[in-house]
């Protein structure tokens, strides 16, 4: 799985069973298809600056993302969603390597730049280079796809993504690991739920009405559903990370200083939470779905897939299965070779002892 540069796995390369009752292992049909259309992008823009950047850019596997998560989509709304995820890993990349004193200032700077160039196309307030002429691409087809409600929520769900990169790296650049509390309520922006989201429901055509879509239970199970996935996010990129000072803020290392153990003894307990947040999704899921119009139904079953398949997903992953700091280049074909479990390793229903998250179990009925 991985060549080690020095360093042993601080948590081993055996993860945990996951629990997700709604496992349907589905792919877009046109999944690959998709994935040659969109390096095809990549490389006539050039956005990665050699061979070996493009080699582990592509080791994210962003069109198996895409096509896990929107397994049965219309084609070019999903092809779009496809390349801004190639491209955000990108900057996401770019955000992650630097070390310098003015770290923060730098990328509060971009992306208060980047967001801008998304709402007002043509404001000259990036540099000229590769990236930018992605961006500029990008902006363009997704202005003439978008309805203008759903422009408006990718552009929030950039900033939120944007907004939780800039705490992330504040605490980063202090030398603070977050509180557990802390750690939870910003975790579904730093993931960038709800830049994801939009993509779904648009290559679904989903339309769920404002009203419902931003009520509290549904924004509760958007939020849980977005939480699950950074969990298990930070399960599967862990061993990618950690080579990196200070410790990456990760829901192993929040556990670990939380219950004064080691991350590998934060394991057991980090799952546990995990799980209870998917039992509340599950639950939360049922009741909606018992008064939900064909819309609501089927945005329902778009966080289904979104969490199963991010799952699927990292399994397989080269950036994750065979991380950049203990391989050269990407190990195509290597997997966790994750297992699964019928039941959560924490059977409790009460509300997770966590203030920032507590709200979700208030909207369950009694």
């Amino acid at each position: 799985m991985a060549t080690p540069h020095g360093h042993r796995s601080r948590i081993g390369w055996r993860l945990p069973p996951f629990y997700c009752p709604f496992n349907e292992k589905l792919i877009h049909p046109k999944a690959a298809e998709l994935e040659q259309r969109a390096v095809d992008w990549i490389d006539a823009f050039g956005i990665y600056p050699d061979a070996t950047e493009r080699a582990w850019g592509l080791a994210t596997h962003s069109a198996e993302f895409t096509s896990r998560i929107i397994p049965s989509g219309d084609v070019e709304p999903v092809l779009l969603f496809i390349e801004w995820n190639y491209w955000a890993n990108a900057v996401d990349d770019w955000q992650d390597s630097g070390s310098t004193a003015t770290r923060t200032a730098d990328i509060a700077d971009h992306s208060a730049r980047l967001v801008r160039s998304i709402e007002a196309p043509g404001s000259g307030l990036l540099p000229r280079g590769p990236l930018t002429d992605a961006l500029d691409n990008l902006v363009t087809r997704t202005r003439a796809t978008l309805t203008p409600f759903q422009l408006r929520r990718f552009t929030e769900g950039t900033r939120d993504w944007l907004f939780g990169a800039g705490w992330q790296t504040a605490n980063a650049e202090r030398n603070v690991m977050p509180s557990l509390n802390e750690f939870a309520a910003m975790r579904m922006s730093v993931n960038g739920t709800r830049f994801t989201l939009t993509w779904c429901d648009a290559a679904n055509g989903i339309d769920v009405p404002a009203d419902v879509l931003y009520s509290a239970p549904v924004q509760a199970l958007t939020d849980a559903a977005g939480f699950i996935v950074s969990c298990d996010n930070d399960l599967f990129s862990y061993n990618k990370e950690d080579h990196q000072e200070p410790w990456e803020q990760n829901l192993l290392n929040v556990v670990a200083q939380h219950h004064g153990c080691t991350p590998e003894e934060a394991l057991a307990p980090a799952v546990a939470l995990r799980d209870r947040a998917m039992t509340f999704f599950v639950r939360m899921r049922e009741q909606l779905a018992r008064g939900a119009d064909e819309q609501l139904g089927r945005y329902l079953v778009s966080l289904d897939h979104y969490v199963s398949g991010c799952i699927e997903w990292q399994n397989l992953a080269p950036r994750y299965a065979s991380p950049r700091n203990r391989n050269e280049l990407p190990v195509e074909g290597s997997s966790y070779d994750i297992t699964w479990r019928d039941t959560p390793s924490d059977a409790s229903v009460e509300p997770l002892p966590i203030p920032a998250i507590a709200w979700w179990w208030q909207q369950l009925d009694a």
